[in-house]
């Protein structure tokens, strides 16, 4: 995984200048009432990535901000702006993945209140009901992630069985999986026989999951490395695990199922 190369001096410098700019911060972050975001139940969420940004969106968060743009491949290689900084010095609450380490300096240099949550990222779908309920609870906003759940438990029921009804000849693939795409797999109701990453696969790992005989490889199209296992006869699909800029999370095991649904029509 590539390294953060954050500028620690650049930030601190920044932030200096934002408390100039920004002196008044806590009027900013109350309503016209004189609540605060937390208070008014619309609290101003802000997260590294639009993969956060969705769990936020799907826990009822209304007022979020992304401050990596999807067009970086690799989230922990952003360097953070001034304007990035700005947003973060008015949030209520600030999401981040604990591979993201530049999060926490962030919110140090920008002199934010904001409460810092870590969130685990991982589309697996028990995983991301048990992250929505409890962003949920931090933002005051459970009826909204009631709601969200019982469309996400149907979508995803629908998917998984329109996989499992494209298997090829009724019997479940065989499946090597990036350890971060493996949520797609269980989508599928597929049999993973090995995993591998996030680092490259290795001469030794090659042979084993060679051996495996696997009719399809899953790979993460934010870290991949190439063709996984390129003289086994399995298809290699690409596995997307962030929103679009709607941060719409369900979109994302849409695709996946499409994904899955042409390789196994294909084999």
């Amino acid at each position: 995984m590539a390294r953060n190369r954050l500028r620690i001096p650049s930030l601190v410098a920044l932030s200096a200048a934002l408390i100039l700019v920004s002196g008044c911060g806590e009027d900013s972050d109350t309503s016209a009432d004189g609540a605060s975001g937390k208070e008014s139940g619309k609290p101003k969420v802000v997260v590294t990535t639009t993969w956060e940004g969705a769990f936020a969106k799907a826990a009822g968060a209304q007022d979020i901000e992304v401050i990596v743009p999807q067009s970086v491949h690799h989230a922990p290689d952003y360097d953070p702006k001034p304007s990035d900084l700005a947003a973060v010095a008015e949030a209520d609450f600030v999401l981040y993945a604990p591979f993201e380490p530049y999060a926490e300096k962030i919110k140090e240099a920008a002199g934010s209140k904001a409460e810092l949550i870590e969130v685990n990222l991982d589309n697996d779908a028990d995983k991301v009901d048990a992250e929505v309920a409890e962003l949920a609870e931090k933002f005051g906003t459970d009826e909204a992630a009631t709601r969200w759940k019982a469309t996400f438990d149907a979508e995803y029921t629908k998917l998984s069985k329109e996989l499992k009804a494209a298997w090829p000849g009724g019997k479940s693939p065989n499946v090597v999986t990036q350890v971060f795409t493996a949520w797609s797999a269980k989508l599928a109701g597929a049999t993973i026989v090995g995993t591998y990453g996030p680092e490259a696969v290795t001469p030794a790992q090659l042979a084993e999951l060679s051996k495996a005989k696997p009719a399809l490889v899953l790979d993460n199209a934010h870290m991949s490395t190439g063709t996984v296992l390129p003289d086994s006869g399995a298809t290699q699909v690409k596995i997307v695990n962030y929103p679009g800029d709607d941060l719409d999370l369900l979109t994302v095991y849409r695709n996946a199922a499409n994904e899955l649904r042409t390789a196994m029509d294909a084999s």
